[in-house]
């Protein structure tokens, strides 16, 4: 038997509901991620310099920002970065790598920095415009965050050449409140923070996967769901997790429908490991100047 097959053909779905990897097909809108979503649009359409997302692990910030990507018109080039590391200068070549600009190899950075600026004013000639999205910028260090804000002071008179949208675990709100990045955090236009699921939410969440995979989406008892709930926080990965495995579960014991009984079973071996136990960092004094246009 396939992994793609654990439980699929016993349910009748189309394919597995509660896969963990991001897939803006199955996108749910709550009301958090539509406010999340109107956010980056509203820093794309208003081409705010900086625009930051920011939510616990497994929110759902990647899947937005894939969905934003889809959305976007031609004449927006788009660069995506995954988790940059390194010092200064370091962080020059990721920017240029997402932007497909291939530099000579013994370039300095005064070199690159040029060739990054002419592709700039290229795009903007041409009618274009350039965003550059980084996700997970809560491990970018305070020396590439300072080093992002000059690589935004490039403009042609009251038009914005380069727009960044940083998207992040909650620690990211706190570091931009630092008083050494004052000048990075009056650049940001709008922030905005994903809350987790909310139990109504997280059952109507089970249930919109459930029947995007053709399910009837009452395959989950609502005491299932709420016990999912209650493990999960209400984050979609840790759901995605516990509900994939609650189906396989329910399928290898030949039933079709999910229990609070399999959800404590599963709970019982240990084959749930919740990792995330830590609230969410509640906005400093400093950070609420720079607080979501949405909310």
């Amino acid at each position: 038997m396939s992994t793609s097959d654990l439980y699929t053909s016993f349910f009748g779905f189309s394919e597995r509901p509660f896969t963990l990897l991001p897939d803006p097909d199955f996108l749910y809108w709550s009301p958090a991620h539509t406010r999340a979503f109107s956010v980056l649009e509203y820093g794309v359409v208003t081409r705010a310099p900086l625009t930051v997302i920011t939510g616990e692990v497994g929110a759902g910030k990647t899947t937005l920002v894939q969905h934003l990507i889809k959305t976007l018109d031609e004449n927006v080039k788009v660069g995506l970065i995954s988790n940059a590391q390194g010092g200064r200068g370091d962080l020059l070549r990721w920017v240029l790598n997402a932007l497909d600009i291939i530099p000579p190899a013994h370039d300095d950075y005064i070199a690159a920095f040029q060739k990054f600026q002419d592709y700039l004013i290229e795009e903007y000639a041409d009618g274009n415009h350039v965003v550059l999205i980084i996700d997970e910028a809560q491990n970018l260090s305070v020396e590439a965050l300072e080093e992002l804000r000059m690589l935004t002071n490039v403009n042609s008179n009251k038009d914005e050449l380069l727009q960044l949208i940083l998207v992040g675990q909650p620690e990211l709100r706190d570091i931009i409140s630092r008083p050494d990045l004052r000048q990075f955090a009056q650049r940001v236009s709008a922030t905005y923070h994903i809350k987790p699921m909310e139990l109504d939410m997280t059952v109507r969440y089970i249930t919109h996967r459930l029947k995007h995979v053709s399910g009837t989406g009452k395959e989950f008892a609502r005491t299932a769901m709420d016990k999912i709930h209650e493990e999960t926080g209400g984050i979609p990965r840790l759901v995605n997790k516990l509900c994939d495995l609650a189906l396989v579960y329910t399928a290898g014991s030949g039933k079709k429908k999910v229990t609070l009984k399999v959800i404590e079973e599963l709970l019982e071996d240990d084959l749930f490991v919740n990792t995330q136990n830590t609230p969410p960092l509640l906005l400093t004094p400093q950070n609420r100047l720079i607080r979501a246009v949405a909310e």
